[in-house]
């Protein structure tokens, strides 16, 4: 990319961007949201919305795609360029096999037959580890989990063998491990096709141990450029400088003297069990039933903070739906405040746990005034307060935002202000529980230091008490007192946070630990490489 520019509807988004990644190197693209970078990878492939207006030169293979029409960009999308998006269900077609899906790319480029294209379709499935008998061309994506759908997305983009493979936040949605795997397969590919990759992404360790150039992006502009190992030493730009704060940062907290911690729990779970009946059953072949949650013991104390970790599917989601009553048990009890709780539990005792999701515009209905969306919790409680309308203006002044905000709606707000009305509608019933459901994961670094230092400061003035669920053991490890490792629908270890994560003792624990990306670590294991090639 030469001089790369691009304005929307005469809006400027991209000011000369100037951009190489040469055969078999990996660049890596940091930013916040809106500083640029998904739009740039769209100006590559081409894919702008109407009233985009290009700039500059981008040049692949000699050929300047910001001069090519649509036809011939059809040519180029797939065959030479292909692209990894963030989110792999919103990619794949749901109705299709994942063999078709793969196969598409081939028979759309080349002129080769079905059968031949469905032959392709096998060898790069295995190719990205979902060999044919494990995972027949049969498929449809909603019979596979997170990273297998990842790996089907990835097979479809490498399926020709392109020259640029564009990898857009293809990570942020898995678990660590599931993460970890991943990125090890972009860079095997990477180095034996030798083609070229463009890795956008908000983590900073992902992008130290993996790039071996990056580019930081605000506002539409290169602020910093250069080797991996020489950025971050050197970070000449204010901006650099304050993500890699906020990439270490640690929430200031207080927390509660050891006293307060022998009081009665708020919540206690006993031997919780929640079972599924058995899938794909036929006449012949009965599988067992799934144990999505096996014997799960817990116990949160008031001013507590619990972080409760584990891979996708691992049952952590299901026992916070036990615990928020939407599911029943099939065995064990919840009490919350010292009662008995479950799906027909009374409204009065729901109002005293609430929950923030993971995508908060997902959890509100965008017809509505934030200051509706933010007293919508009140219908628990037997009358509405005469004070509902200054309560609203409290949670939301609690959580850093205005009066005024109230007025207007959702898609008005970025997407950490939306994470604040979603806590501070968490707020409104004044809870002494709220379970945080992989909160912060999709937030950018700087961002997400903001929520988790608005959490500590609300857990250390309300006293309120978390269920932190997360993938992210970074997060959980600067938020929490105690932490929980669940594997397979079982807590298989549990202990202060500091003791469980400087001294794992299950080797799933280490695991995970291992597979989390870490600064420091990526930066001392590309020093000694550097030293070593000297």
């Amino acid at each position: 990319m030469e001089k790369l520019t691009l304005d929307i509807g005469g809006t400027p988004i991209l000011h000369e961007i100037d951009l190489s990644v040469s055969p078999g190197e990996i660049l890596g693209v940091i930013g916040e949201s809106g500083s640029g970078k998904s739009m740039t990878a769209l100006s590559i492939m081409r894919l702008l919305p109407e009233g985009a207006r290009l700039g500059g030169a981008i040049r692949l293979m000699g050929n300047d795609l910001a001069a090519c029409g649509e036809r011939q960009m059809c040519g180029i999308r797939g065959r030479e360029i292909g692209m990894v998006f963030q989110e792999p269900m919103t990619a794949l077609n749901p109705v299709k096999t994942i063999g078709d899906q793969v196969a598409e790319t081939v028979l759309v480029h080349t002129r080769t037959g079905r059968r031949e294209a469905m032959e392709i379709a096998r060898r790069t499935l295995e190719r990205v580890g979902l060999p044919a008998d494990r995972f027949p061309l049969s498929r449809y994506p909603h019979e596979l989990s997170g990273g297998q759908r990842q790996r089907v997305v990835i097979a479809m983009a490498i399926a020709l063998r392109p020259k640029l493979l564009i990898a857009d936040e293809p990570t942020t949605a898995l678990d660590v491990t599931t993460q970890a795997q991943i990125l090890k397969l972009l860079q095997g590919l990477v180095r034996e096709d030798g083609m070229g990759m463009i890795l956008i992404t908000h983590d900073l360790a992902v992008v130290a141990g993996l790039a071996d150039r990056i580019a930081i992006m605000r506002q539409g502009e290169i602020v910093e450029s250069g080797p991996t190992l020489d950025v971050f030493e050197t970070m000449r730009h204010p901006y650099t400088r304050s993500l890699f704060a906020a990439s270490v940062h640690q929430p200031l907290r207080h927390r509660p003297p050891e006293p307060e911690r022998q009081m009665d729990p708020i919540l206690d779970v006993r031997d919780a069990v929640r079972i599924y009946p058995p899938r794909g059953r036929t006449l012949w072949h009965r599988p067992p039933a799934v144990r999505a949650v096996d014997g799960v013991s817990l116990a949160i104390r008031p001013g507590e903070n619990v972080g409760l970790v584990g891979e996708s599917g691992c049952g952590k989601s299901t026992l916070s739906r036990a615990i928020l009553a939407l599911e029943e048990l099939q065995g064990g009890e919840i009490r919350l405040f010292g009662k008995t709780a479950g799906p027909h539990m009374p409204n009065a005792l729901r109002a005293g746990i609430q929950v923030v999701f993971q995508d908060p515009f997902g959890s509100f209905n965008p017809r509505w005034t934030v200051a509706r969306l933010v007293a919508e919790p009140f219908h628990l409680m037997q009358r509405k307060p005469v004070d509902a309308a200054a309560r609203v203006i409290e949670a939301l002044e609690e959580v850093g935002l205005k009066a005024e905000d109230a007025h207007k709606y959702i898609h008005e707000f970025s997407g950490g202000q939306r994470q604040r009305i979603a806590i501070a509608r968490a707020l409104i019933t004044r809870p002494e529980l709220i379970v945080l459901d992989e909160a912060v994961s999709a937030l950018d670094v700087s961002i997400r230091a903001q929520i988790l230092d608005l959490l500590a400061d609300l857990s250390d003035r309300l006293g309120i008490s978390y269920l932190f669920i997360s993938h992210d053991l970074s997060v959980v490890r600067s938020i929490t007192d105690r932490v929980m490792v669940m594997k397979a629908g079982k807590i298989v270890e549990t202990g202060p946070t500091d003791d469980v994560f400087n001294n794992p003792q299950h080797p799933y624990t280490r695991e995970l630990i291992a597979a989390t990306p870490m600064l420091s670590t990526a930066l001392s294991a590309r020093r000694e490489r550097s030293s070593d090639n000297d």
